[in-house]
């Protein structure tokens, strides 16, 4: 019942402007799923939905999972602040970053959906991206680059 109730929470935030939990509730309860405010709210909480403004005025509840270009530009800062260096390895590219920040930027780069990155492993300071292959780790570095070179 759970899975169904958070599927149609999405269905419906994604079909209305829904702007609070009480007009969610009521979506809810005419879609057949009988809530309490306390579920309606970890359901928030839990599908880590969040609220956007619609026109300066009105918000709406929204997946706080979309990609948004914000959260582009962040990854992106967040790259560029701990890169240190990066080398070829076989299909291996071998990124050295800041201590403490090769987590932050492993997960950048996966959700900065870098083209012929497999997936990456990230240790203190260092991350291992995996490549398609070894012809694609060029591409790969200079994407990379661009992307530190942003602004």
């Amino acid at each position: 019942m759970k899975m169904e109730r958070r599927s149609k929470i999405i269905e419906l935030i994604g079909k209305y402007q829904i702007e609070t939990q009480e007009e969610l509730g009521e979506r809810l309860e005419e879609a057949g799923f009988p809530v309490t405010q306390a579920t309606i709210s970890r359901d928030i909480r839990e599908l880590k939905l969040t609220k956007v403004s619609v026109d300066g005025v009105h918000q709406k509840y929204t997946l706080l999972q979309e990609k948004e270009t914000n959260l582009y530009h962040k990854y992106v800062r967040v790259l560029q602040d701990g890169f240190l260096w990066m080398d070829q390895a076989e299909n291996i590219l071998v990124i050295k970053t800041i201590s403490g920040m090769a987590m932050a930027i492993a997960a950048a780069i996966d959700n900065l959906e870098v083209p012929g990155v497999v997936g990456t492993i990230a240790g203190d300071d260092t991350i291992m991206c995996a490549i398609h292959s070894v012809g694609e780790v060029p591409a790969v570095m200079q994407k990379i680059d661009r992307l530190l070179k942003e602004e």
